[in-house]
């Protein structure tokens, strides 16, 4: 075929309108760092990006990982994220009360049926004298940070017990993987982490299982949170929660609605979504299956068991008082009662 210059011009033309269309599909994509934690009970974010919610939503989602979850509201208060979805910590709270995040959805609960926090004893003779969950009392627990979530949950476990928080010798360790190392060497008598960290020290015996804290106190463990650069775009927000209430939805209906148990099926509809969980914690497909955490399938958030949650962290002086639950929510996105 002759190629003359008309014919040329039409192909240049064609591709320069094609690079002006990529361009503008590129514009229409804004990029969102969002920070987690690799835990299963981040499931429905990575089901979510390897799907391509969040590129249907017209997102260019980069996941950002962290080794605790209240770097991850420093990070996204200080706009090094725009959203961060992890666990409720003391800083969260404090920096919601700021203004400097906004909570709009929730992510995992710690219910009962659904392991999700570990209490673990140490399997070196210091550990010995521990049965249960309200044996932590007198006893040095690891923790990644004081005013954390674990910490929480040994608050709900004193209440129910009704013993003084302050019996329990808590020793923060900063990061997950610390107190895995502390807890196999005996360093501290017990821990209490998420069930991905916890099932490689049990499976190693390392640690013994004394319970698990949904069992006994359930309560709403994370949140969905942005920056206020993030906050004044509801737009953007909207595309965001479309694509992560997908993320749910699968979560919940496909994975969740598979357990028996405790361990999801393994079958041509949950392997790849279990698959995506497991890429993300860099754990076997075999370990994701055993204790996924609880997520609504609407990424609901539990009002009422946040604005208890804040009251306790109040209390305890780990957040500034003189603030309620409606302050660090965005009621655009989460319903007050």
């Amino acid at each position: 075929m002759k190629f003359t210059r008309r014919r040329f011009g039409l192909s240049a033309g064609a591709a320069f309108a094609g690079l002006m269309h990529a361009a503008a599909f590129a514009q229409d994509r804004p990029k969102l760092r969002v920070g987690v934690l690799r835990l299963a009970s981040s499931g429905n974010v990575f089901i979510a990006a390897d799907r391509g919610y969040f590129r249907d939503a017209g997102l260019d989602v980069e996941l950002k990982f962290f080794d605790a979850a209240q770097p991850i509201a420093v990070a996204t208060a200080s706009g090094d994220v725009d959203i961060g979805v992890t666990a409720f910590t003391g800083g969260l709270f404090n920096l919601a009360g700021k203004g400097a995040v906004s909570i709009i959805a929730g992510q995992s609960r710690d219910v009962s049926g659904f392991p999700l926090m570990a209490y673990l004893a140490t399997t070196q003779p210091s550990g010995a004298s521990l049965k249960s969950l309200r044996d932590i009392q007198g006893k040095s627990v690891g923790i990644t940070q004081i005013g954390s979530s674990f910490h929480y949950s040994a608050g709900l476990i004193a209440e129910k017990y009704k013993f003084p928080l302050s019996d329990v010798k808590f020793v923060p360790l900063q990061s997950m993987s610390n107190v895995a190392s502390a807890l196999k060497g005996g360093r501290v008598e017990a821990a209490i982490l998420p069930a991905t960290a916890a099932q490689p020290l049990i499976d190693a015996g390392d640690a013994r299982l004394l319970g698990w804290g949904g069992d006994e106190a359930p309560w709403q463990l994370g949140a969905v949170f942005v920056s206020q650069k993030v906050k004044a775009n509801p737009d953007l927000i909207d595309r965001f929660l479309s694509a992560y209430r997908r993320g749910c939805k699968d979560y919940h209906d496909i994975l969740l609605a598979s357990v028996k148990n405790g361990v999801a099926a393994l079958t041509p509809q949950t392997q790849p979504l279990l698959e995506a969980i497991a890429r993300e914690t860099n754990q076997p497909v075999d370990k994701i299956r055993v204790g996924l955490a609880y997520i609504d399938p609407n990424g609901a958030l539990d009002v009422q068991g946040v604005a208890h949650q804040l009251a306790w962290f109040q209390e305890h002086g780990f957040v500034d008082k003189g603030f309620g639950v409606d302050r660090i929510v965005d009621p655009r996105f989460v319903k007050l009662p």
